[in-house]
């Protein structure tokens, strides 16, 4: 069973995520296991206080080392060993395919949501923590990042999607979009799937769905390709892409 450990004031963000669609069946399933702990757990007065000003003035408050690091250790108490600890961060590395796939091969991971101005800096260099950003943008706390971040991780754990190459079709998996995807009705107003997918033909499906995805990459995200080496192949079919776009 992969585990993960989630430390949050608001666990009750992240709780639907993994008791619902995909992550839910493999809670269900034994694949994975979830726990939680908030740092009012650990906190040792009888407000329970977890933040206070920041060194320096400043606005807002900051949440307090001790209590985050005692969370963690209590969580960690019922984890494998190995597992790598996670700070969702607006400092840290943009989250990404590449990156899911390097948590899902861990034996688990603990991770931190923030609240507030922010956390303590001792909770990621006391903690050695590795710091996660889903975005370039600013929301209200790290739990709805760790919602994400679960999910993404989730779905690669073996069993999870039921089809062993499921994610493997995934996008971004292959460094590229995915394809356009249709089911019935066959036509609908005036809209009608593209001929090849009822060809029978797997070879052309494969081919044309590939080309697809080189196409809507190149469209859409010309960074990915700029950061791909193209085989023969798949050169080959985003210049005929590209040259059906120009002659429509």
């Amino acid at each position: 069973m992969y585990e993960i450990g989630v430390v949050a004031l608001f666990p009750e963000i992240v709780e639907p995520v993994v008791s619902e669609g995909v992550v839910g069946r493999a809670v269900a399933s034994g694949l994975l296991g979830v726990r939680f702990r908030s740092p009012r757990e650990f906190a040792t007065d009888r407000h329970r206080t977890v933040d206070d000003r920041p060194y320096g003035g400043g606005p807002g408050m900051v949440m307090q080392y001790p209590p985050v690091r005692d969370a963690v250790a209590a969580v960690e108490a019922a984890m494998p060993a190995g597992c790598r600890r996670i700070v969702m961060s607006a400092q840290g590395r943009l989250f990404d395919q590449s990156l899911a796939q390097s948590l899902a091969t861990a034996p688990g991971l603990v991770i931190v949501a923030g609240r507030y101005e922010g956390l303590d800096e001792r909770v990621v260099t006391g903690l050695k923590a590795e710091e996660i950003s889903i975005g370039d943008y600013v929301i209200s706390g790290g739990e709805l990042g760790a919602a994400v971040l679960i999910d993404a991780v989730a779905r690669l754990l073996p069993g999870v999607l039921g089809h062993e190459d499921s994610p493997d079709q995934d996008s971004f998996s292959d460094g590229l979009l995915d394809c356009p995807h249709f089911t019935r009705p066959e036509s609908v107003d005036g809209l009608a799937i593209p001929a090849v997918l009822k060809s029978g033909d797997h070879e052309a499906i494969r081919r044309w769905r590939l080309k697809q995805a080189l196409g809507r990459t190149w469209q859409r995200r010309p960074e990915l390709l700029a950061r791909k080496v193209l085989s023969p192949e798949e050169q080959a079919l985003l210049e005929e892409f590209k040259s059906e776009v120009t002659d429509g």
